[in-house]
């Protein structure tokens, strides 16, 4: 093992707060986060799992440059609190979730920086099948632990039987010409093996792990990162286009003219497939998704669920509605079938190829026959931790007594007849997350108008979404 040496731990155990999140641990490296803290978080980690008769552990990393020393030094920690690590070593962020599925270890540590920029890492925490966070993460990092007997570490290769499960769901799929941009990320330790057993003809982008991410940003969510592949799919006449963020957890999609199909877009064609063979289903998606996704749902046959944002707490709309899919705006899409209903792009892409083989239709035959909308992106408006959620009960209070359709899911989404709006707290931030949609332009600049109006009684910045 590179670097490990035992550590001698107090009863206390330092974890910077600062790297704390809602749903994992993050922070840039050398400075929020360091080798103590990834020490420290796998003996905090070590003592919560025994307390749970829980010990053996899997450990995976992603490509980024502080990725090895991290893994290491929370290994040691892992070990030193007398957990049995089987390090899998370089893969997406699904690879663990399946290893901890099939081998039915007791829990699993990521280390992964997700989408966020180079230099910035992260862990993300699983244990007895469910990811850990919000409260019960803070409470795992102000864990007082000690030392314990009878650490181990064994190494397990996956990579190969995860890509012939992703495989056995592409049983039936039509020869595509697809294009895959890796984003220089995890998935390009898998990508090369797995469509080499997919029939059609594939074109790799940014298969070559490099946690520098020299080509572009591995983001799917945003447009500018599409754009290599967008251009890409034209070039190649491709049938459609599949991107990845650094660890493999979030999908972005574009067609055959290369269009960008947005994930709730994307959610509803895999919805419209699920509920060919499960009428009156729920299907799960987060309160940014358009009212497109929701009425398309009902069409299908099937009862739409808004969730709150992030997709963990999708994730647990989706156990609780016993939904067979679910996703978010950000690009996690999620089926229940999927080792504890994780959200894995690689599989929602092939599901997403299954789905097209059974239309019988392209891509953009689908996203041209989507009734058409007018929307901003999702705007992050700067509001101060202590005044965030003060604002929103803020508009929430004034807007009740309007008449407006208000749901509360998570923040305030509000509809009127030319559309809605959506105000939220950001849960990670010093943010105001808003988005507006309508049917047309002008009925979403007076959307738009309202929203702002709002804002501004309470002394918002809405220079992003322009004057009035």
């Amino acid at each position: 093992m590179r670097g490990w040496r035992s550590l001698n731990v107090s009863r206390s155990v330092a974890i910077n707060p600062a790297a704390v999140r809602a749903y994992d641990i993050r922070g840039t490296f050398g400075r929020e986060l360091g080798l103590d803290d990834a020490r420290n978080l796998g003996l905090a980690y070590a003592a919560r799992a025994r307390a749970h008769d829980r010990h053996r552990i899997a450990v995976g990393r992603d490509g980024r440059m502080s990725s090895p020393a991290l893994e290491d030094a929370l290994i040691s920690g892992l070990m030193d609190g007398g957990m049995h690590v089987h390090r899998i070593g370089l893969g997406p962020t699904p690879q663990l979730y399946y290893a901890c599925h099939t081998f039915a270890f007791d829990g699993g540590v990521m280390v992964t920086g997700s989408h966020n920029p180079p230099g910035e890492n992260g862990f993300k925490l699983l244990l007895g099948g469910h990811p850990i966070f919000g409260a019960e993460l803070q409470s795992l990092v102000r864990s007082e632990c000690a030392p314990a007997h009878g650490g181990r570490l064994f190494t397990l290769r996956t990579a190969a039987r995860y890509v012939e499960r992703l495989a056995s769901a592409a049983e039936d799929i039509e020869p595509f010409r697809v294009v895959w941009d890796c984003g220089s990320g995890a998935v390009g330790v898998v990508i090369g093996e797995l469509t080499a057993l997919l029939s059609g003809t594939h074109v790799l982008l940014n298969a070559r792990v490099d946690g520098s991410f020299p080509i572009h940003h591995p983001d799917p969510a945003d447009a500018a990162n599409l754009r290599q592949l967008q251009r890409a799919v034209r070039e190649h006449r491709a049938d459609l286009g599949i991107a990845f963020d650094g660890d493999g957890d979030r999908i972005g999609i574009v067609d055959e003219t290369g269009e960008i199909v947005w994930p709730d877009q994307l959610l509803l064609l895999l919805a419209q497939d699920v509920l060919a063979r499960h009428k009156n289903a729920p299907i799960v998606a987060d309160v940014k998704s358009s009212r497109v996704l929701f009425d398309g749902i009902r069409q299908a046959g099937g009862r739409p669920v808004m969730a709150p944002s992030g997709y963990v707490l999708v994730r647990q709309a989706m156990l609780r509605e016993q939904a067979p899919l679910a996703g978010e705006m950000s690009g996690h899409i999620m089926f229940s079938d999927a080792w504890y209903g994780s959200d894995d792009a690689l599989y929602v892409a092939i599901r997403t190829l299954a789905a097209l083989s059974r239309r019988g239709e392209s891509l953009g035959t689908f996203r041209r026959r989507l009734p058409k909308t007018a929307c901003t992106p999702e705007l992050r408006l700067a509001c101060p931790d202590d005044r965030k959620r003060i604002v929103v009960e803020e508009v929430a209070a004034r807007v009740a007594s309007s008449g407006l359709s208000v749901d509360t899911t998570d923040g305030i989404r509000v509809s009127t007849p030319e559309g809605w709006w959506l105000l939220r707290a950001s849960g990670t931030e010093p943010r105001l997350t808003v988005r507006c949609e309508a049917a047309d332009p002008e009925g979403l600049e007076r959307v738009r108008r309202q929203l702002v109006r709002e804002l501004e009684q309470s002394g918002v910045d809405t220079s992003l979404l322009g004057t009035r």
